[in-house]
């Protein structure tokens, strides 16, 4: 599987992905950089994907990958595995932003799809 290295080691790397998978999972939408969103991405939907599943062993992997952060794992497992349910895929959504002013990296905001529709439906 090729994956973006970003610059940094597998320890730095590894943990930088799981704290932004965190933030997109707490606040349904984060601004970072177009690389880090697109790698980062693939880890939000595995971590729904396990919600989804439900089962213990998913569970366990989703707080081994989080950092054992037990709020983030209930919020995945029971909330966004209900609101997903149907959807098969495809849990996040990159709109590009401007870039960055001290290096012109291209700035992206990675979200949740249909995260302020359901917000207000709850309401």
């Amino acid at each position: 599987m090729a994956y973006r290295k970003l610059g940094r080691d597998n320890k730095h790397r590894r943990s930088m992905l799981a704290t932004l998978t965190k933030q997109v999972i707490m606040n349904e939408s984060i601004t970072t950089t177009e690389t880090r969103a697109k790698e980062a991405r693939k880890f939000i939907d595995k971590m729904i994907t396990y919600g989804k599943k439900g089962d213990l062993v998913s569970r366990r992997k989703a707080l081994a990958f989080l950092h054992n952060d037990k709020v983030v794992v209930d919020k995945v497992f029971s909330d966004l595995a209900k609101r997903y349910e149907n959807r098969n895929g495809g849990y996040t959504q990159i709109h590009k932003l401007t870039e960055r002013r001290g290096d012109d990296s291209l700035m992206v905001l990675l979200k949740l799809v249909d995260s302020s529709e359901n917000k207000e439906e709850t309401k």
